[in-house]
This record gives structure tokens, sequence and C-alpha cells, in this order.
């Protein structure tokens, strides 16, 4: 698999430690030795069995660390006490993947009890999914721990939306820590995956900073009304971490009006055209950001618990 170099690598862990002294990559050395090999093994047969799943974990950490801090909130389920995430209108009927990490938390737990956070798990595991569809490596500094609450209406608020403008989507990184470079870097992983028709239908139908053809090719598949969970890729290489994506940018083929936004006469067109050329720069920088969103507020020390089941508090 691809990775960056020695030196990036060296950079990133000197910028990871640094960003929150209390997380670090030698964080389970003596206490779950084997947990990065236990975590590759389960994402390589998860995949294998379907290459879209990588796609779907690296989602599942950016909708975590983007409500209240990288704390596993997204993981615990609904009860009749107890309202999550799961369900808040950017999760609902779309956040996938969770039986992978019920799978690659079992797997720890039999290895090392009541030792790693399922939010390390779920850090881990968006890394795993990004090199295994041919993107950067990074290390990963470990140390969260998890959250015994989660807010469906923070969900609802803080995770950007796909019909949001580039000043809204500015704000919402920043009050993230994470700089416009880093926003642009970021929605770089829309290079794998899909949305559903009802968060691209107004694009396609109503705006105009849209390739026409484009446009009337992707209404195949997303009427004007129903169909809306009818699925399209980002761009043509949905199962590839590439530069893809921001080559559909340049070309006015961003499949939501969110995508386009970067490309549109706007303050970021400049970087976007750089990524699309130079895919070198683009994966270095990626697994940069993906370092430092990692480092969103997460829960350490006594803050929090272990989760020994991560749809439940303990």
């Amino acid at each position: 698999m691809a990775s960056v170099s020695y030196f990036f690598i060296a950079v990133v862990f000197i910028f990871g430690c640094c960003s929150n002294a209390q997380l670090s990559p030698n964080f389970y050395a003596s206490t779950c030795p084997n947990l990065e090999t236990i975590v590759r093994r389960a994402m390589t047969e998860a995949v294998i069995k379907e290459l879209r799943i990588g796609a779907s974990i690296l989602r599942l950490f950016f909708h975590d660390c983007f409500v209240n801090g990288c704390d596993a909130s997204i993981l615990l389920d609904d009860t009749p006490t107890f309202t999550g995430e799961k369900n808040a209108l950017p999760n609902q009927n779309s956040a996938r993947g969770f039986e992978v990490i019920d799978t690659i938390k079992t797997r720890v737990e039999a290895a090392c009890s009541s030792t790693v956070s399922c939010a390390d798990i779920l850090a881990l595991a968006a890394r795993d999914g990004v090199v295994l569809l041919g993107g950067p490596n990074w290390t990963v500094p470990l140390g969260r721990r998890d959250a015994r609450t989660a807010s469906q209406s923070d969900a609802n608020t803080q995770i950007p939306a796909p019909f949001s403008d580039i000043a809204t989507l500015t704000a919402n990184f920043a009050s993230k820590g994470l700089d416009a470079e880093d926003m642009t870097v970021l929605v770089g992983a829309h290079t794998v995956g899909y949305a559903q028709c009802a968060n691209f239908r107004s694009h396609i139908y109503n705006d105009t900073n849209i390739n026409p053809i484009f446009a009337n090719f992707r209404k195949i598949g997303c009427p004007a009304s129903g169909g809306d969970s009818n699925l399209a890729p980002f761009d043509a290489t949905p199962v590839t971490f590439d530069n893809d994506y921001y080559k559909t940018l340049v070309g006015h083929r961003g499949l939501l009006h969110s995508d386009q936004e970067f490309f549109n006469n706007g303050p970021q067109d400049s970087l976007v055209t750089t990524y699309s050329r130079d895919n070198v720069a683009w994966r270095s920088d990626f697994a940069g950001s993906m370092v430092k969103m990692g480092n969103i507020s997460p829960l350490t020390g006594t803050q929090g618990e272990i989760r020994r089941n991560c749809r439940f508090q303990n």
C-alpha cells in the first residue's frame, strides 16, 4: 500500500503529539502492543468484503470528531432513556460501518480487556480504511477516551451540511480549530464513497455552477421527486483514494452543492487547482490535516470512560 515518506511521518508525529501532549502514538505500547495489527487485519477483511466500507468508516470518524470532539459519541445506540447521534439528520439512514467497529472492539477486548477506547479504534480504523483504498499512511496519536454522553441536536448543527456555502463551511471548520486549508484538504475525502440523491438533488436541478451534461446524467438516477436514497459516486473512482475529486470540481462536476463551493470563483480555487494537478501534495497534506482533526477536543486522562461495548455506556 502507498505510504508517506519517513520524513513526513516524523513531522506528523511531532505535530500530532504537540497539538495535544496527552495523546501519543505509543500510548498502548505496553498495555495492548498488538492493537494496530488487530485493527488493520479486521479492516482488511472488511474492505475485501466491501470496498465501500473504507469510505464509510472515514465518514464515521469525521462525523464523530465534528460533534464535541473525537470521543466515539457517534457509536452510542439510542435506548429508552438515552438519545444518541445516530438518528441526527446527517447520520440517519446514511452513517454505516458500526458492525465493523463492533468486530474490531470484540477482538481488541479479547486481546486487552477494558484498555483501548472506541474513540481510538475509530481513529485507527479510519486511517486504515484510507490506506487500504490506496491512500496515504500516517501515525495516529492515541489515548482518547470515550464519551458517556452524545448530542443529537449538536450533530444536527455541527456537522457540515451538503447545502452549505463556502462562508458557512469555513466558519464551521474554524469552530473546530481547522483553517481554510485544512477544510479544502479534508473535503478531498469525498474522493471515495457515495452520496444520496436527497443530498444532491437541489444541486443538479437548481444550481448554475455545474456542468449541464453532468447534471443531466445525474438526473437519470435522481428524479425530481422520489428516489431519495439512490446513490451516486462523488467522482469517477469511488473506491480509489486519489485526487480525481479535485479534477471533478475543476470540471464543475461536484456532486454536492457544498463540493462545488470549493471551486466557485472563490478563495479555495487556487488550492483545488493545485491538488487537481498534484496528487502527492494533496496526499501529504491530507495526512497532516487528519492528525489535526483527530485532535479535536479528545477526552483524556480520567475523563469519560473506556467502553466495553462501543454501542453503550458501561
